[in-house]
């Protein structure tokens, strides 16, 4: 049923008694024109730049218009109603929005809607990847034209049951009532709405919402607390036995050899395989797979970073972003109307909660693969290339994720099960150790940048950012095979992708004069991904820095600075928002300090206020901040400040505490006790979110709130301590002593 709605290039509606199943393929409508600066504002303007003027959440819509965003909506017999999602849910509550969505159009309580994972759909080509804040941005539209079409064929059902017209009922609560009060429910309808016999509908969205808006608790939300919830190990297949890997002591190390007899005599072990990136073993248990990893001898092939530590990759990032051709000026410096400044960020581990985790029963004919995936058509395509099998042979589903943050872009869990089951010729469950998971797991990749202000008497008349990283891996493409393998392309492949990425989400919300922003990327061989925000985090989070220091040497406030600057009024708003509710100015006792950012990316604008007590620099921690979102439409207020606050916690992670140290060829930290990501007794008992609302259309939220949160936080620690951090996260010693390798 579902694979014919590939076929088809039109809105249309798909039938098959006894229920009604409506999907649909939905072009976009142009893009909404964005706010233009109020007039007058101070500053010299400053040329666009590619991220204002197409996003990447344009490009991936406009990519995805081929396809049709095909989706799939049922009333089942007892009124319920089924929406399969192609996204993943990785605990930023997508199912719990578009449930309200649907129930807005179809006029029946957000807890009638049952959302469902979609399973891996070649088909949909461009239309199944989760990523950059794209989810609701995406669905929005054609998720209410799809529902508007089961509004309508059930209404024109219910008509001919009651012998009226359709413009004499209406719906309410999952019924369709007539004006003398007689009413059926859409369960009963829903034969006769999927009958090919009933006549063409009009149908159109509302205009109106009573769910859309309203803050709404997440649907998975008791069930995520009581364990109730299933993630990717939950799920009970026949056979299935649980597997662990001993790695390589070093980054994409391979196993040579390993003692074979040890490690079969192992208590509880079942099976044991070689393969490209260890030795399984598979035990009764995981704990006894865990214990049977480090009973035996391995001899390992050398790694990709063999030798190199993190001064080694610091020094190759600084040679890679070349210096500005006016002579060298020291990092803070003001001479002849030049300030230069240098920041440093160390690799961040991704860290969620849940581990690599994937269930993989691979035969010789067929295969079916379970993992919590953000890109699930090209781990389709891929798994179906390295074990010889049609595409069709191949099943990937999709499960909910305990956490991501970019991680699950990538589909290395489950490549790595359906190697081990072929091997093996048994099912397999796959659970990375906590320690993989951080130090062979996948990485934000550390970053240099070079920034430059060209100061006039009162005014910035250029403003340069060079930026340096690690090369960010994405070969995961768009989503599936045929980007993928672009990316993989020698010299033009990735590198242009990265830089393709970059120019779409990096740009200066200010009035700055000349603007540029360059990226330089070093290609070592390391496992590098997406981390929230992407490029955004570091680049834009050290551009607040710098935009404080340019103030301090006009002898601005850093608010009133930002605000005669900046060129949007809906960045305006909430910064002016913040700045009001956060109280800014007030007094503070010594050690304390408030610090400001604002961001504008995938056509939504946030401002951050923070307040730090500092007075212990080893220990600085964050209590109070004041957020202000506007994503244009809000569909779960509840989810948005949700969203806002893991932002947050992400921020003051990466800007205070939390990175990851590479000491010959592998990251130290191994566990949450080694990388200091916020505790509770870390985080603000003081955090506010104000929602502003400026369109009819929603934005992203998902990534927003990192960036103007890392420049809040070292802002304030700056006027805290009187000292300007250069380097992050701030506090960075190694004050543990690191797993054996």
């Amino acid at each position: 049923m579902v694979e014919s709605m590939a076929r088809r290039q039109f809105l249309t509606f798909l039938v098959t008694a006894p229920i009604l199943t409506v999907g649909a393929q939905w072009a976009a409508p142009g893009t909404s024109p964005r706010a233009s600066a109020q007039p007058g504002a101070p500053g010299i303007p400053s040329n666009p730049e590619v991220g204002q003027i197409v996003d990447i959440g344009d490009l991936f819509i406009t990519v995805g218009l081929p396809t049709a965003l095909i989706l799939v909506i049922e009333v089942v017999p007892d009124g319920r109603i089924r929406f399969e999602l192609p996204r993943a849910e990785l605990g930023q509550g997508i199912s719990t929005a578009t449930a309200m969505i649907v129930a807005d159009e179809l006029d029946v309580p957000v807890d009638q809607v049952d959302v469902r994972l979609a399973a891996a759909k070649p088909e949909l080509l461009f239309n199944q990847f989760t990523g950059s804040s794209n989810t609701i941005r995406s669905l929005w539209h054609p998720l209410r034209a799809v529902a508007s079409v089961v509004r309508a064929r059930l209404v024109a059902a219910a008509a001919a049951r009651l012998l009226v017209l359709p413009t004499d009922l209406r719906t309410e609560n999952g019924r369709v009532l007539a004006r003398d009060g007689r009413s059926l429910g859409y369960g009963e309808l829903s034969a006769g709405a999927a009958s090919p016999s009933l006549a063409d509908v009009t149908a159109r969205p509302k205009t109106s919402h009573h769910t859309v808006g309203t803050p709404t608790r997440r649907q998975d939300a008791r069930a995520m607390v009581t364990g109730e919830l299933a993630y990717t190990l939950d799920i009970d297949v026949p056979g299935a036995k649980p597997v662990m890997v001993r790695r390589p002591p070093t980054i994409n190390g391979s196993p040579e050899w390993f003692d074979e007899a040890t490690a079969r005599q192992q208590p509880g072990v079942i099976d044991v395989a070689m393969i490209p990136t260890g030795v399984a073993i598979m035990a009764e248990t995981f704990g006894e797979a865990l214990d049977a990893t480090r009973a035996f001898d391995v001899t390992w092939r050398p790694g990709t970073i063999d030798g190199l530590s993190d001064p080694d990759i610091r020094a190759r990032l600084r040679g890679a972003v070349p210096p500005y051709d006016d002579p060298a000026l020291s990092s803070g410096s003001l001479a002849s109307g030049v300030l230069d400044a240098e920041y440093d960020f160390a690799f961040a581990s991704h860290a969620p909660l849940e581990p690599n985790t994937a269930i993989a029963d691979v035969r010789p004919d067929r295969a079916e693969i379970w993992s919590a995936l953000q890109s699930p058509i090209i781990t389709r395509e891929h798994i179906a290339l390295e074990l010889g099998l049609p595409l069709d042979k191949v099943i990937v589903h999709v499960t909910q994720a305990g956490g991501s943050f970019g991680r699950r872009l990538f589909y290395d869990g489950a490549l790595e099960a359906a190697r081990i089951s072929r091997a093996m010729g048994k099912p397999v469950k796959l659970m990375w150790s906590r320690i993989d998971d951080m130090r062979h797991g996948r990485a934000r990749p550390a970053s240099h940048h070079r920034l430059r202000a060209r100061l006039g008497t009162s005014a910035v008349n250029a403003f340069h950012h060079r930026a340096g990283f690690v090369e960010t891996d994405f070969r995961h493409g768009l989503g599936e095979i045929l980007t993928a393998a672009y990316t993989q392309l020698p010299v033009v492949g990735n590198p242009v992708f990265g830089q393709t990425l970059f120019h779409l989400t990096q740009f200066t919300p200010y009035e700055v004069g000349a603007k540029t922003h360059e990226l330089f990327e070093i290609p070592l061989r390391m496992p590098t991904g997406s981390w929230r925000g992407v490029y955004s985090g570091n680049t834009r989070g050290c551009e607040e820095m710098f935009i404080d220091e340019i103030a301090q040497h006009l002898g601005r406030d850093p608010v009133e600075y930002r605000r005669a600057i900046i060129k949007d009024h809906r960045v305006r708003d909430v910064l002016d928002t913040v700045a009001r509710e956060g109280n800014w100015g007030r007094d503070m006792p010594p050690g304390f300090g408030q610090g400001v950012g604002v961001h504008e990316e995938y056509r939504s604008a946030i401002a951050v206020l923070v307040e730090i007590d500092a007075r212990d620099r080893r220990k600085p921690r964050v209590t109070k901040a004041v957020i202000a979102v506007d994503v244009g439409k809000t569909i779960n207020p509840l989810g948005l400040e949700a969203q806002m606050q893991g932002g947050l916690s992400d921020a003051i992670a990466t800007t205070l505490s939390a990175g990851l140290h590479i000491v010959d060829g592998l990251p130290l930290e191994g566990s949450y006790s080694q990388y200091h990501y916020p505790r509770q007794g870390d985080s603000p008992p003081d955090v506010t979110v104000h929602i502003l609302e400026s369109g009819d259309d929603p934005g992203g939220a998902g990534e927003l709130g990192v960036p103007a949160s890392v420049g809040a936080v070292a802002n304030a620690y700056a006027r805290a301590t009187g000292t300007r951090p250069r380097s992050f996260p701030i506090n960075f010693d190694i004050d543990f002593e690191p797993f054996p390798r």
